[in-house]
């Protein structure tokens, strides 16, 4: 179902707001989902106590019910549209918008590189909490909660930030310190064996971790053309289905050299990548000026839409 809603989703709300709130708009819309990840778990566990697992799937399933009675109401304004011409040539069309464009491959790019390498501590959590730190899965939650706590908190920051949007330091500095942060993570938690050092740097992963993210997201849907914008989210969806890939990569390089070494490659892996970027592509660079440029050209489509009826009468 999470294949159809998502790309959908991502690009369906651009159209119900103004571009100039962007990055509002994407922080609003990741405060939801990563607050229903903390507080959903919890209702689902009181429901499945007192009425049975049967029941948390008919209540989920109803909230996808109201949500399409919800979108029913909608209001969308009238933009341009390609006709269809199959699914796999949209597919391979988008492929090639993504290819010919290096600011859409590179942030892509770097999503993919943050979850395949970056996120696979997530995976291999529990070998931390139970086996490095001795704590268990009381432990085990506390570190990924802590985490998502503070991406939660910078979420809703950013969301404030309007001005932060476009800032290459917000998106690629955030990205590197996220991948820096995971090495520390995974090499200071294996050397002195400290809860709370480790609660502590897991705070910190979240805060990076949600800075570059959101940025990203903001800055694909402000330059990519209406057209394209389904078919290129939908590739940027695929971003949360490499995380258990990620993780038995990281596995499996665990076996080698242990897995708080094999965290520590990844994180770093990502840091190097995210600095790759900025030195390789001067559209990463210059990413400000193309967020000013794609605003200005969109307020001018505004202004004539406006003036056009005028103009007829």
């Amino acid at each position: 179902m999470n294949a159809f809603d998502q790309p959908s989703r991502q690009a369906l709300y651009p159209h119900l707001i103004d571009r100039s709130v962007m990055m509002s708009a994407v922080a609003l819309n990741s405060s939801i989902w990563q607050g229903t990840r903390i507080v959903a778990p919890a209702i689902a566990g009181l429901i499945i106590a007192s009425a049975g697992i049967a029941t948390s799937f008919y209540v989920a399933g109803s909230g996808f019910a109201i949500m399409v009675v919800v979108m029913f109401t909608l209001k969308v304004p009238p933009f341009e549209r390609s006709a269809s011409k199959g699914t796999g040539r949209d597919m391979l069309e988008g492929v090639k918008f993504i290819k010919d464009n290096s600011i859409f491959s590179s942030l892509i790019a770097l999503t993919f590189f943050n979850s395949f390498f970056g996120m696979a501590y997530v995976i291999l959590m529990p070998v931390f909490a139970e086996e490095i730190l001795g704590r268990g899965a009381t432990a085990y939650g506390l570190l990924l909660s802590v985490s998502g706590a503070s991406s939660l908190m910078t979420t809703v920051y950013m969301g404030t930030r309007t001005g932060m949007n476009g800032k290459v330091s917000v998106l690629i500095g955030g990205a590197i310190l996220s991948g820096l942060f995971i090495a520390a993570f995974a090499l200071t938690t294996d050397w002195f064996k400290s809860f709370y050092l480790a609660m502590s740097l897991m705070f910190i992963i979240g805060i990076f971790n949600s800075m570059y993210r959101i940025s990203i997201m903001s800055s694909l849907q402000m330059l990519v053309p209406d057209q394209m914008r389904g078919r290129v989210m939908g590739f940027y969806g695929m971003t949360y289905s490499l995380m258990p890939i990620g993780g038995m990569q990281a596995s499996l390089v665990a076996i080698v050299v242990g897995t708080p070494i094999a965290i520590a490659i990844g994180g770093l892996a990502v840091s190097s990548f995210a600095v790759g970027l900025l030195v390789a592509n001067p559209k990463i660079r210059g990413l400000g000026q193309l967020l000013r440029e794609s605003e200005q050209r969109n307020f001018s489509r505004q202004k004539e839409a406006q003036t056009a009826p005028a103009t007829g009468n």
